[in-house]
């Protein structure tokens, strides 16, 4: 039986780790000695997830139990903790809080020291290890001698790490290539990388498919007869709050779809909403008749991933969107422009910004759909430098703002787990928000000094900035410049946030672009 505190000091080991192949095979030696019982939960614990969904937990409920007595020798089993976890997490009724209450102290009281202190970041999700699951991923195919597309391909298709895990142990390469899209089932979604601009991105992908770029909510469909659900980037289902979206898939005539596109919310002239307003109807659990007839969302699809039995995403771009369009009518799909040169590509820019929308995205027309990570074959091209970055801690106001949360300490992912700061900002942040962030922040609060409130790192912010600039402040020597907060995405967790690597190819891209501007022809003369 695993042990928790072998999983304990392979955290300890990963923190101190900085090179990924260290940390790779570190964490493959842990999964190949798991036994079948144990690697699904020991794969997902490295990730930092305590489990599939919450265990409603609260951290002071977690921090409570970590005032007990620890043990002097380990011997807490990783299938006894999970037993207990699952156990608390199910109590209900009267009395239920003190039940729970003491289960958590009699768990914590059987961990030594150390496999406390890795319980309580589990717990809390401030395992910051740098073990994200990309990483575990590499670690089950270094485990069973699988290649990693593979083992990605298999993440995508079930977006369970622990499963993914548990299949390569007892099945190797057979049972994970044996896995297919299975409908009612949300694949991790395909990401996009930033472009530099409109030039960039023609020069990286010549001749792209181009969609607009909405900023709406992320969501996945899908469709058997009369049955529709609908599943947001998370992969949580929202069906039941998006009655207009389950109406307008369930009408058309494929027997089975698989969809992936965006909703939002539309004002009166048809502009589309600001994206807090979109969530006030997307992030609620269940509808609300009186608030969908003020804020009705759209839909708009940009991808088919299966129709009527056949499995697309391995297949490219074109195809995929080919049988999108004969699967939708023209008003469920992404306006979109197809084999366009240099100037109907700014045309196509410019229409989608006047039309209210944040840019474009730009895809490789031979590209397949390869989900769960952010390659070059999908490239976001926006108006203003935008970055999606995490609260790390916020000062409170004076003057007019006194009483609220107001200056933010914003981060990117390090790449070890844990974030690099990039800059401050107190713009762009209207008198709802500055209550709403006030009351989130102050729930995540862990210390405090003085005017400065530290946070857990949980609320991702997107952030504009006219550019990127060299810093000495900074430990990523780079900082933010004129940076505006544009919305929270409460649709992304912390692990979504912008990674280091993506800012600083960001700000490298805005230098050549400079340089290549001072010495060449005017902007538009890309040749595609």
């Amino acid at each position: 039986m695993l042990s928790v505190q072998a999983l304990a000091a392979t955290s300890a080991d990963l923190v101190a780790t900085r090179s990924r192949g260290a940390k790779v095979a570190r964490l493959a030696a842990l999964l190949r000695d798991a036994a079948a019982a144990d690697i699904g939960t020991a794969a997902r614990w490295c990730t930092g997830e305590a489990a599939p969904r919450s265990l409603g937990i609260g951290p002071a409920q977690v921090r409570a139990a970590v005032a007990a007595e620890s043990a002097a020798t380990a011997t807490l089993t990783v299938a006894d903790t999970m037993a207990t976890l699952t156990a608390v997490a199910g109590m209900t009724g009267a009395g239920a809080r003190a039940r729970r209450a003491q289960a958590l102290a009699e768990l914590f009281a059987r961990a030594t020291a150390a496999e406390q202190q890795f319980l309580r970041r589990l717990l809390l999700g401030e395992l910051r290890q740098g073990a994200q699951a990309s990483l575990v991923v590499e670690a089950i195919a270094k485990a069973f001698g699988i290649p990693p597309e593979r083992v990605r391909r298999a993440q995508m298709l079930r977006s369970d790490i622990a499963e993914v895990a548990a299949i390569a142990r007892s099945e190797g390469r057979p049972g994970l290539d044996a896995l297919r899209l299975q409908l009612f089932r949300p694949l991790q979604p395909m990401l996009a990388q930033p472009a530099q601009d409109l030039d960039d991105a023609l020069c990286q992908l010549r001749r792209p498919i181009l969609d607009y770029k909405l900023d709406g909510a992320r969501v996945q469909i899908h469709k058997r007869g009369d049955l529709v659900r609908v599943f947001s980037r998370q992969g949580n289902e929202v069906t039941a709050a998006v009655p207009e979206i389950v109406a307008a898939v369930g009408d058309l005539p494929a027997r089975e779809l698989v969809l992936d596109g965006e909703t939002l919310a539309l004002a009166a002239d048809g502009r589309p909403q600001p994206f807090q307003v979109t969530m006030r109807r997307f992030g609620r659990h269940s509808d609300d008749p009186e608030l969908r007839a003020r804020l009705p969302l759209t839909v708009l699809c940009f991808d088919c991933l299966a129709c009527d039995g056949a499995t697309l995403i391995d297949a490219p771009t074109r195809e995929r969107h080919a049988a999108l369009t004969d699967a939708l009518p023209p008003a469920l799909v992404i306006p979109r422009l197809v084999d366009g040169d240099a100037a109907a590509a700014a045309g196509f820019l410019r229409a989608a910004l006047a039309a209210g929308h944040e840019g474009l995205m730009a895809k490789d027309p031979y590209a397949p759909y390869a989900a769960g990570g952010r390659g070059s074959h999908w490239l976001k091209i926006k108006q203003a430098h935008t970055l999606d970055l995490v609260v790390l801690t916020a000062e409170w106001g004076s003057g007019r703002r006194s009483g609220w949360l107001s200056n933010l300490h914003l981060g990117c992912r390090d790449g070890a787990g844990g974030f690099l700061m990039l800059g401050k900002t107190f713009k762009g942040l209207t008198d709802a928000l500055l209550a709403w962030q006030t009351e989130q922040l102050l729930s995540r609060a862990v210390a405090r000094d003085g005017p400065v409130v530290h946070v857990r790192p949980e609320l991702v912010v997107e952030v504009a900035c006219n550019e990127l600039q060299e810093s000495r402040h900074y430990p990523a020597g780079l900082a933010l410049r004129f940076a505006r907060v544009k919305a929270y995405r409460g649709d992304k967790t912390a692990a979504q946030a912008d990674h280091i690597d993506a800012v600083r190819a960001r700000f490298h891209g805005q230098l050549a672009y400079r340089r290549a501007a001072a010495t060449s022809a005017p902007a538009g003369t890309v040749s595609t």
